[in-house]
């Protein structure tokens, strides 16, 4: 095995800590608590970086999963925050494997110059959580379309978005054979839509621009609907592999600021006549954490290496998720730890990226979650939930 990484990955992360250099942590610091970073988003679709995974035809970069998710690891380990812009790298899987030729070349050309941001993905709801089966929101067939109804929560960056890829039931639950059948994904163009959509905004213990979307008799047009009807579940799956691997990118990405800021610190930081990291007990917890990123990071590749093969991916995807994530809020405590009292300032930094990578042990799926599938898809235990 070849664990070298190719030039052109190493050229990425070059280029794309050279963009976030730009916006250093007093940038990030101004936004709070809850301005969208329209600037940063604005240069990396400048840069193309946001277009990585629309093939060329498009005008798109072209990349690989591997490669996208290096773009967003890099963004965060410059102590920058990949999820202001995240979802139009994974929303863009299942427009590119199961749309109609027609919508790719309707929309994936204005993405691709940034003329449309496809940044919503508007699947959770309040009453069904993780449940996804059971979501509420209908899309009923009409003349010429469909009428759609419903609400969504936790749809970050409803409101810096064009589009909106939605999961709505087309067949009622006591109608399906399986309750994964029945729902269908629909890109829907959001000012088109309008009275009949409305956005609130959902404050969080970050700034994650993220809303709560209600549907009142929304309408669109029969070509919104991506695929086909009632396999929107299984499209939707396909695609959380990729993003499961994007947002263990993210945290290895943070995991890695999180180390280096922690070494830094505590290697010129003298108490009682010696650095603070002289101390196993400051140092060990830097130490551990650092091993347990540079091994959710090789599961990170493989996941992606098989993705890209069209071999099946979910165990090593949530995998990398799971590792990554627990890797990277160890990395996190460490990092507080050694400042002490700094590591609250704001003006270090820590207490900020503290916030946002705690998102990533119970979103977009909880850590339990993925320990119960391991161990029913994969270890053939008795399912658990």
């Amino acid at each position: 095995m070849n664990f070298s990484l190719p030039a052109e990955l190493t050229a990425i992360r070059a280029a794309v800590r050279e963009l976030c250099a730009g916006f250093p942590g007093e940038y990030w610091r101004s936004l709070e608590p809850d301005r969208y970073p329209e600037e940063f988003v604005q240069a990396l679709t400048d840069g193309g970086w946001l277009a990585a995974l629309i093939p060329e035809e498009y005008g798109g970069a072209g990349l690989s999963l591997t490669a996208a998710s290096v773009i967003l690891e890099e963004i965060n380990a410059s102590g920058g925050n990949a999820a202001a812009c995240h979802a139009q790298m994974y929303t863009m899987g299942t427009l590119l494997r199961h749309g109609s030729d027609d919508q790719k070349a309707r929309y994936l050309p204005r993405i691709a110059a940034g003329e449309l941001r496809l940044q919503a993905f508007g699947v959770t709801e309040p009453t069904v959580g993780s449940d996804t089966t059971r979501i509420q929101t209908t899309a009923e067939r009409v003349d010429g379309g469909y009428v759609v109804s419903g609400q969504k929560v936790f749809t970050s960056r409803a409101l810096h978005s064009d589009l909106m890829l939605l999961l709505a039931r087309t067949t009622p639950l006591d109608q399906v054979e399986k309750r994964s059948d029945g729902l269908s994904v629909f890109l829907v163009d959001m000012k088109a839509a309008g009275d009949a959509l409305t956005i609130r905004p959902l404050r969080t213990m970050m700034n994650h621009a993220t809303t709560e979307v209600f549907l009142d008799r929304v309408e669109l047009p029969a070509d919104a609907l991506v695929g086909e009807e009632g396999r929107g579940f299984r499209y939707i799956l396909d695609g959380m592999n990729a993003e499961r691997v994007l947002i263990a990118a993210e945290c290895i990405g943070d995991g890695r600021w999180f180390v280096e800021k922690a070494a830094r610190y505590a290697s010129g930081r003298e108490v009682f006549g010696r650095p603070i990291g002289a101390n196993q007990g400051v140092q060990f917890p830097v130490a551990h954490a650092h091993a347990a990123i540079e091994a959710a990071d090789l599961v990170r590749y493989k996941a992606a290496w098989l993705f890209e093969q069209g071999e099946p991916a979910g165990a090593e995807a949530n995998m990398a998720k799971l590792l990554a994530s627990e890797a990277s809020w160890a990395a996190a405590n460490a990092c507080l730890d050694a400042h002490g009292g700094w590591g609250f300032a704001e003006e270090y930094d820590v207490e900020r990226k503290f916030r946002e990578t705690r998102l990533y042990t119970i979103a977009p799926v909880s850590n339990n979650l993925v320990l119960a599938y391991l161990g029913q898809h994969v270890l053939g235990m008795p399912r658990s939930y």
